[in-house]
Order: structure tokens, then sequence, then C-alpha cells
């Protein structure tokens, strides 16, 4: 009976005795450890043939195959070794692994799928495998801003570049910004000190301008009680209102378009700025500092 069964698979009867239908995450990092070795002392077309086999093993196994596929693209591009049958496996296993329910899997699928085609110069293929990237993933952005890159259309792609890089300050800042509240809450004034220091580089690198620099270390300035430090960073924001907005003349972002401000916009910005300077409840220690007086207008 074992042999009509096989014949109808399309597998041997070895292989049909030997079927299981789902493998741990420890047998197949055991496998994926066994065929790099395999790659790293014999023949590629040995490893191919041993990974085909495991594959037909476990046939339902897509982190198996999109392993396996992963691995053995990888090692085909790094000697340079091509061949229609490695190709059609390959594609099949990064194509099973698009269908699966489980998003991680589709998403590392359409990845090695998308390096794939770009190797070849596919570039209409490599951008439909996109679409099995969520929107909200910058991986997305970046990988259409490469085939931009590689298709001639330079303007668009540094357009995609500066979108990501603009949108990376806005995430990272919040970042360390979560990072200095938790440490400010705790007391821990060094590692919020150091959070504070990385947000105003942060600022600097991605050339948001001294206003923002700057006011990364207000409110630590203050839980110090530092009047100098506090009256200083009172200053270079006030200063620094004018460019509040430097990135929409920055060489970095030249590329992008920004809508434009009416020049009122920033005597309005300044106003408020100090009128919340002259807060007693958050400034109050500051109440008979002449420096303070002068830049809130205080009597």
């Amino acid at each position: 009976m074992l042999a009509p069964i096989a014949r109808l698979l399309d597998i041997t009867p070895d292989v049909l005795l030997s079927f299981r239908e789902e493998m741990t995450q420890e047998e197949i990092r055991s496998l994926v450890v066994h065929i790099d070795g395999m790659l790293r002392d014999q023949s590629y077309e040995e490893a191919f043939l041993w990974a085909k086999k495991k594959v037909e093993q476990y046939p339902d196994c897509e982190e198996l195959m999109l392993n396996m596929a992963v691995i053995l693209h990888a090692h085909g591009v790094m000697k340079d070794i091509h061949g229609e049958e490695y190709d059609r496996c390959i594609l099949k296993w990064y194509g099973r692994a698009l269908e699966s329910r489980d998003e991680t899997v589709r998403t590392r699928g359409a990845d090695g799928l998308f390096g794939f085609y770009r190797g070849k110069e596919q570039y209409e293929k490599a951008k439909e495998c996109l679409a099995f990237f969520s929107k909200q993933n910058p991986e997305r952005k970046r990988k259409m801003a490469e085939i931009y890159g590689l298709t001639g259309r330079q303007k668009e792609a540094y357009k995609a570049y500066e979108e990501l890089l603009f949108s990376a300050y806005q995430t990272v800042n919040a970042y360390f910004g979560g990072i200095y509240g938790l440490a400010a809450k705790e007391g821990d004034m060094e590692k919020a000190r150091m959070a504070a220091d990385k947000m105003r580089e942060l600022a600097r690198l991605f050339d948001m301008g001294e206003y923002y620099e700057a006011s990364a270390g207000l409110e630590l300035a203050v839980m110090e009680q530092d009047g100098d430090r506090v009256i200083e960073i009172m200053e270079k924001m006030l200063s620094g209102v004018a460019e509040i907005e430097r990135w929409r003349t920055s060489p970095l972002y030249e590329h992008m378009a920004f809508r434009e401000v009416r020049e009122e916009f920033w005597g309005e910005v300044k106003r408020q700025l100090k009128e919340s300077f002259g807060n007693e409840e958050a400034f109050g220690f500051l109440k008979e500092d002449e420096r303070w007086r002068r830049l809130t207008g205080k009597k």
C-alpha cells in the first residue's frame, strides 16, 4: 500500500515513512547548523540535495523551507553558483513562505524573494514582493528606495531615504525620551543625563536645529535646580525659534516638500514660549534671577 501512496504524492516510500507534520525550533536550528557546515566542507550540490530531502520529509514546515532557501540562496550568491534547478527550488520555498499565516514568516519570505529578484536585476518582480511588507514597516520604503536607485529614479530614491531619516528622528527621539522619563522618575540622574545628552546629539545629527538641541536638556536642568543652565537653555530656545524648522532648508532633506508657515506664526510661538518660561510653578526657583525676569518680561 505504501508504494502507490508514495507514487501518488511523488515521493519515495522511505520519505513517506519518515514524514512528520511538525518540527521543533531546536530541530530546525540543528538542521540549519548542519547544512551550514555542509556548505563549508562539501559541494553546493551535495548540500542542496540534502536540504531538498529534508524539506520533502517535512513538507508542511514553512520555517524549515524558509531557512533552507535563505541559506542556500546566500551561499549561492557568495560562491557565484547558478543553476535552474537551484533557483526553481529556492523560489518554490520562498513562495511557500509567502502563503504562511504567520506574518513573520511571510515577511522573511518576501525579504528573501526581494533579494533574489534584485540580484537577478528583475526589479519589477522585486517590487511586487514589497506588497507583503506592512505599510508601517520602514523596510518597505527602504527597499523601494533601492529599486528607485537601481532603475535611475534618483530623485525619488533620495526623497524616500530622506523621509525615512526624518521619521527615524521622531521615533528614536521618542525612545530616548521614554528612557529619560523612566530614569528621572526613579531618581537615576546619571541615566537621565545620558538620555538627555543623546537627545541633544540626535537633534544635531539629524540637523533639527538649535531649538531642539537646547530643549533636550531643559527639564533635567530644572530638576537639578541649575539656574545658570536653565537660563542658558531658555536663551538658546528663544533665539532658535526663528529656525525651529531648520530641517526645511537642510541639504539633508532637500528632496522633501514641507508646507509653508506664515511669518507671524513664529512671533506667536515666541510669545507662548516666554509665557511658559514665566510659569512660577515650574520656574519659581528663578524668581530672584534678573536674567529670568528679563527673558520672561516679569517685573
